[in-house]
């Protein structure tokens, strides 16, 4: 199953797909497409940044355009829902369910959740009216969609901040730790501490350090730690750069410090960790 939406006009798409044609899977290799992976059936394994994850069922996986994602070859069960910033993100919407907000932090670690009860059953009904409105073609498609991608996303993000150590953090806070992982992305390869971070937020690192155990098991110095190591990974696996050179573009002016930083996160030396994962692809 593959529905698609797009609009000439402003260059955005949404899809709603199993995977299970090869136009589908076509859609794995594009780098500009968020994904809602969704898996009905019982757990599965899949890859995302080359590292396998069980996705148990009905357990929904949100992805950002960083995030590589790879299917077994033959996957049952499964629905994502696909779209590009110009589908959705550059729309005016809350910060909470926009494309830089509490489900899609672009960080080391995707967020999900998973569907229980009345929930699933609520899911069960958005995809039923999405696959309707990919197959009604007038004029107001493109709103009907979105306005269901943002209900779905609004529902998302409710069952996702039940789950957090203190779901009662308040909406300030959560806005503190999504900018900072927003900061993070955008500067990881050059600050690589806590007080660089903070300084931006006008906060002090112990303030951060205090807030982040209401959210997650990482610490502000984790999150810039993971999402070193993530992105060192994928230029290790997915490029032939030189560790010299991945240290240098990461913000290591010395590649002997940053070797040992990876070792230290990951148990091998960058050429022992590329050289692995090539001979199991290979």
């Amino acid at each position: 199953m593959k529905l698609e939406y797009s609009s000439l006009k402003d260059d955005d798409r949404f899809i709603v797909t199993d995977f299970s044609c090869a136009k589908s899977l076509g859609l794995l290799s594009s780098k500009d497409l968020y994904k809602i992976v969704w898996y009905k059936e019982p757990s599965q394994t899949i890859k995302v940044d080359g590292y396998p994850v069980t996705i148990a069922e009905n357990e929904v996986i949100f992805l950002t355009p960083l995030n590589v994602l790879e299917l077994p070859q033959e996957v049952d069960g499964l629905i994502s829902f696909v779209f590009n910033k110009e589908f959705f993100c550059i729309q005016t919407h809350d910060d909470q369910v926009s494309c830089n907000g509490f489900l899609f932090y672009g960080s080391a670690r995707p967020q999900s959740i998973v569907l229980e009860n009345e929930e699933l059953g609520r899911f069960e009904t958005m995809l039923e009216m999405f696959k309707e409105d990919l197959l009604t073609q007038d004029y107001l498609q493109g709103e009907m969609l979105r306005s269901l991608l943002k209900r779905l996303l609004i529902k998302s993000t409710r069952i996702a901040r039940q789950g957090l150590p203190e779901p009662s953090i308040t909406n300030p806070q959560l806005d503190i730790i999504r900018e900072y992982n927003l900061l993070v992305e955008q500067h990881f390869r050059e600050f690589h501490h806590v007080k660089d971070y903070a300084k931006l937020l006008f906060k002090s690192p112990k303030t951060l350090s205090n807030l982040f155990p209401k959210y997650s098991d990482q610490s502000p110095l984790m999150v810039i730690n993971n999402r070193i190591i993530l992105e060192a990974k994928r230029l290790l696996v997915y490029t032939n750069r030189s560790t010299i050179e991945i240290a240098a573009e990461l913000g290591y002016n010395d590649s002997s410090h940053f070797s040992k930083f990876f070792k230290k996160h990951t148990g091998k030396s960058p050429t022992a960790f590329r050289k692995e994962k090539l001979t199991r692809t290979g």
